[in-house]
């Protein structure tokens, strides 16, 4: 690989906000970016559990900075100060990554209005504030941005009904706002992860990222790092032909065998 080309997967000197960044791939998109030299604004509900990152950037030796901002992202203040809170710090935003997300399991016919719409409001009236929020500053000299939808809205999930709904409208939002943007230099792009070792997937499914071996082929079940190294191409010059499109992250692809003729 030539400096040119390595050049065109970088990150340095970019300013990215990543929300829901307080643990699994939020946090490992924040380290990710800061350890290729991009200042970084991280976010989550709760100061307390996002200021830990942040800290842990800056007391390491990854060239960027980082600041953390609480933010809920269902609250367009509270989205429009964290979008005030970044240019103040940084002086701009380069890339933009919808990462917070949330849900829970059931059956549909047992979900509340209340669990319908929470669902809905974080993945993907979230996704809107900070986009929206966020747009102006994106398209002052390009930018990126990086939603996170998920393998359950693209084919649908038993028991996740909400959460699947809510991200098949993100991919959809995502190529929609590709076409809109593109005259802005703006590029916004999705990934759909499939099963991934986080915290959250750990406790449900006792798989842990320690048991899995990223050199190996042969499985349904990734890394956060994985997914944050997906996330920097993107938002690299490198993807700059990439637009508009939900890249499926889920490992090995689930084929029936037909019997032999």
């Amino acid at each position: 690989m030539t400096a040119d080309s390595h050049d065109r997967f970088s990150v340095e000197g970019q300013v990215a906000i990543v929300t829901g960044a307080s643990s699994g791939i939020g946090k490992a998109i924040a380290e990710q970016f800061a350890a290729g030299g991009a200042d970084v604004v991280i976010c989550s509900r709760e100061q307390e559990n996002v200021e830990p990152v942040a800290d842990g950037i800056e007391d390491s030796d990854r060239p960027g900075e980082a600041l953390a901002v609480e933010c809920d992202v269902t609250d367009r203040e509270a989205v429009d100060a964290l979008v005030e809170a970044t240019v103040e710090a940084f002086g701009g935003i380069d890339t933009l990554v919808n990462n917070a997300g949330a849900s829970f399991m059931a059956n549909f016919d047992d979900i509340s209005p209340n669990g319908w719409e929470t669902i809905v409001d974080i993945n993907l009236h979230g996704t809107y504030h900070c986009t929206q929020a966020a747009g102006e500053h994106l398209s002052d000299g390009g930018g990126s941005v990086v939603n996170m939808a998920s393998v359950a809205g693209q084919q649908g999930a038993p028991y996740m009904s909400h959460y699947g709904a809510a991200k098949a409208a993100v991919i959809n939002l995502t190529s929609t706002l590709a076409y809109e943007w593109a005259s802005e230099d703006v590029r916004v792009n999705c990934i759909a992860p499939g099963f991934v070792a986080t915290p959250g997937v750990a406790s449900q499914m006792g798989v842990t990222a320690g048991d899995i071996d990223r050199d190996s082929v042969d499985r349904t079940i990734g890394l956060s790092e994985e997914i944050a190294d997906l996330t920097r191409f993107l938002a690299s010059p490198a993807s700059s032909y990439v637009v508009g499109e939900t890249v499926r992250a889920a490992g090995v692809p689930q084929i029936e065998e037909s019997p032999q003729s």
